[in-house]
């Protein structure tokens, strides 16, 4: 499945360079003609980072949140400094299918294994980035990247899987925002590992051909950020790819 990937800060679509805040593009097109276009071009799902909310989670972006759910034209699922289950609530209140949870899903697993069970598996997306390090380690960041967790990969999914985890948003944080190409071995490894888990690409792709090449890798979705908002093509022609793949 292909998920086109949209990044708020004050109401304006933005792209990060490597989750860096002061290396922002910023881009002209509005939120909601956004969602229309990805929509009428077969989008089914829209992944939405709040990035105003991750900072200060009093001004999380909830009504424009609401405003884009309400067009009724795909599902969402939306994340951003999700710091309690108020949190939580706040954005499934606005209609959004499923709630990303990057940083407490690490530093806090058993809480948000019990969010896990109380909204379901389907509402719950867990989003880890990772550093490899130069031994294959696969070490979680978190807080925006800027904090080592000293938590792998590996040992975390296996703590998460009694709790009924499905949805897994992975990153290789050295490709994200390069446009070099997706880290495909990480993932056929990781669907290889966790079958049960739906795992979402995310990072590096900057072409219908890094498309073409995560399909034989088992991930359930593609994350597509900077290379659509830039032109590299469109939904409509990488749907077709992974369709066709």
């Amino acid at each position: 499945m292909i998920i086109p990937a949209i990044d708020l800060i004050d109401g304006d679509v933005v792209r990060l360079y490597q989750g860096d805040y002061q290396q922002k593009t910023a881009y002209s097109a509005d939120p909601l003609s956004v969602v229309e276009r990805y929509a009428d071009d077969g989008a089914s799902w829209l992944h939405i980072v709040d990035l105003t909310g991750a900072k200060d989670t009093d001004r999380r972006q909830l009504a424009l949140i609401k405003d884009m759910v309400d067009t009724k034209r795909m599902h969402f699922q939306a994340g951003g400094g999700i710091r309690s289950e108020r949190d939580v609530e706040q954005l499934l209140s606005t209609g959004v299918s499923r709630v990303v949870i990057g940083s407490l899903a690490v530093s806090r697993p058993a809480l948000v294994a019990s969010w896990l069970q109380r909204y379901g598996s389907d509402a719950i997306v867990l989003a880890l980035d990772i550093n490899i390090a130069p031994d294959g380690r696969k070490c979680i960041a978190t807080h925006g990247w800027q904090q080592d967790s000293g938590v792998e990969l590996e040992p975390l999914l296996d703590s998460y899987l009694d709790a009924g985890a499905r949805h897994i948003l992975c990153t290789d944080i050295s490709r994200d925002g390069t446009l070099q190409g997706p880290n495909t071995e990480l993932y056929q490894a990781m669907a290889a590992r966790f079958p049960t888990l739906a795992w979402q690409a995310s990072g590096g792709i900057g072409g219908l051909n890094d498309i073409e090449g995560l399909k034989p890798t088992g991930v359930a979705g593609v994350i597509l950020g900077r290379a659509l908002l830039e032109g590299k093509f469109t939904v409509k022609e990488a749907i077709a790819c992974w369709q066709n793949a």
